[in-house]
């Protein structure tokens, strides 16, 4: 059940094929505790998806930053769920909110079986 006034925090990496890893975090309005089991029953294997395909930041130009390095053969389109938690009173300091959660979770169903790595500009690195 969404709980007004409690906001979620959605965690996820992003890994190259070389096993480097640039993490990322999005802040939501909403709580709902059995939303990860509604996420998880979505993704891929490996519990990936495509960050563009749910209105998520892709974290490859941050990774390129972040690791000194620019597209290459390593890079692909997907991304890695880590976890949905409760946000703290620091991640809603920190972060902005993007979007509602109920709204995520509506993403992640409609492209459950779906995924399409065409929509990301790294599916043709």
């Amino acid at each position: 059940m969404v709980q007004d006034g409690d906001f979620s925090v959605f965690e996820y990496v992003y890994r190259d094929a070389g096993n480097w890893k640039t993490y990322g975090i999005v802040l939501l309005t909403g709580f709902d505790q059995s939303a990860e089991a509604r996420i998880l029953e979505s993704l891929g294997s490996g519990k990936t998806f495509v960050a563009e395909q749910v209105s998520i930041p892709a974290l490859c130009q941050k990774h390129w930053k972040d690791c000194g390095d620019g597209p290459s053969d390593m890079d692909h389109a997907f991304h890695e769920f880590v976890c949905l938690r409760l946000a703290t009173i620091e991640d809603r300091e920190s972060f902005r909110v993007e979007t509602t959660l109920a709204s995520l979770l509506e993403r992640f169903s409609s492209a459950a079986g779906r995924w399409d790595v065409r929509l990301s500009p790294n599916c043709f690195l």
